[in-house]
Parts: structure tokens; sequence; C-alpha cells
């Protein structure tokens, strides 16, 4: 496991704007893994939010396609969430995570930041 630490969340209004940050350690061949962004709902699951490979494919949860756009710079071993047009069902923990090698699934996860979409 490797330590990301999440940044960015926050109260936004309903319809509004957040960017969240998330910043991996030097040393962990960032470029070589899959990194993305779950996030938890108070008494709900965890879900995927969005992904985004070492080529730059992209997946995203049904519920944010079209408003949410995840990106990566390998040089600043950074992976950023930009979400707009924010619902309440946004409110959320959301968490940084890099996924394991060759794998599906999250081999690391941050302490995640908390959003909070109100009226």
């Amino acid at each position: 496991q490797v330590q990301l630490v999440e940044s960015g969340g926050g109260l936004v209004q309903i319809g509004g704007s957040l960017t969240l940050s998330c910043e991996a350690p030097a040393g962990i061949a960032f470029a070589t893994r899959r990194m993305g962004w779950y996030r938890q709902p108070p008494g709900q699951q965890r879900e995927l939010v969005a992904s985004i490979d070492t080529d730059r494919t992209t997946i995203y949860g049904d519920s944010v396609k079209g408003r949410f756009i995840v990106s990566r710079v390998n040089d600043n071993n950074t992976v950023t969430l930009q979400m707009g047009n924010l619902k309440s069902e946004d409110t959320a923990v959301y968490y940084c995570v890099r996924y394991g090698f060759r794998s599906l699934d999250p081999d690391s996860w941050g302490q995640g930041t908390q959003v909070t979409v109100s009226s």
C-alpha cells in the first residue's frame, strides 16, 4: 500500500462545481498504475466514481457520466476529479485509490475527503 492524500472536499450548493485532487508519493511508479475515485454516501456502500488507466482510458459510474471528469498528471503523481452540476445525491466521502498492478481492484486507499452538496 501507498499513502494517498486527497484534498479539495467541502460544502457546495446544488448545481455547483468542485475539484478534488489526490497526490501519491514519489517513487511508486505512478505512471504504471490505474488510478481512480470511489465514494461512500451516508448509509450506503462504496461505489466507483471514475477511474483512469495508464493510457488515460477512463471509466465513469453511471450516475456521474457527463458531469465528472477524471484526469492525471504523471509528472506530479496527481489524479484529479472535476465535479460539475453537483446534486444532493453526490454527497459522500470521496476516496482516491490506486489499483493493483494489472488488477481490477484497488490496493491503496486515501483517507477520504467529505463532499457535501446542499441547497
